[in-house]
C-alpha cells in the first residue's frame, strides 16, 4: 500500500502538535521544521480541520492545534480524511476501467489485494496518534526546534 505524501504531511503534522499542546503553531513553523512545502501543508491542514482532526484558528495570532487528545486519533481515520481513494492496484479505482486486462472477469488477485489493504487499514485503525508519539519522537523533535532557532540564518520557529 503507497499513501501520499499529504498523507505522510498529516502524520508529521500530526506528531509535532502533539509535542506542543500547549500553544498554537502555525503553518509556516511546521513547513520550515520538516522543511516542505507550505502550500501543500496548508491543504493537508485544511482537510484535517473539516475532519475535526485538528483546530485551525485564523489571524495573526492563529495557528493549529489537535482538536482532540492523541489517544483519540486513530491513524486509519488520519488516512482517511488525506487519501481521497485507496485501491492497491488501478483496475480497484471507480473510476478505471482494466483495460487490456485479460484476468478481467476471473481476477483472483483484486480480491487478494482487497483483502489486503483491509488487514492494512486494520492495522492502523489500532494504533492512535499517542502511540507513535513517544519519548524519541519528542526528544528529536525538541533538539531539532531548538538548533533551528539558534541558527542565525533560521528566524525563530516560535514567531
Amino acid at each position: 500500500m503507497r499513501l501520499t505524501l499529504h498523507t505522510d504531511y498529516a502524520f508529521r503534522t500530526l506528531i509535532y502538535l502533539e509535542t506542543q499542546k500547549d500553544r498554537l503553531v502555525s503553518i509556516s513553523e511546521i513547513a520550515r521544521l520538516y522543511q516542505i512545502s507550505e502550500s501543500h501543508l496548508i491543504k493537508v491542514v485544511h482537510r484535517l480541520s473539516k475532519r475535526g482532526v485538528v483546530q485551525a484558528f485564523r489571524g495573526r495570532k492563529g495557528g493549529v492545534r489537535l482538536a482532540r487528545p492523541a489517544h483519540e486519533i486513530y491513524l486509519g481515520d488520519v488516512i482517511r480524511c488525506i487519501e481521497d481513494d485507496l485501491p492497491p492496484a488501478a483496475c480497484l479505482q471507480a473510476q478505471e476501467l482494466p483495460k487490456g486486462c485479460l484476468l478481467v472477469g476471473g481476477c483472483r488477485l483484486k480480491q487478494t489485494l482487497i483483502k489486503a489493504q483491509h488487514a492494512f487499514m486494520d492495522v492502523l485503525d489500532e494504533v492512535t496518534l499517542a502511540d507513535v508519539t513517544a519519548r524519541h519522537e519528542r526528544t528529536v523533535l525538541m533538539q531539532t526546534v531548538h538548533a533551528m532557532q539558534e541558527d542565525l540564518m533560521m528566524p525563530s520557529l516560535m514567531d
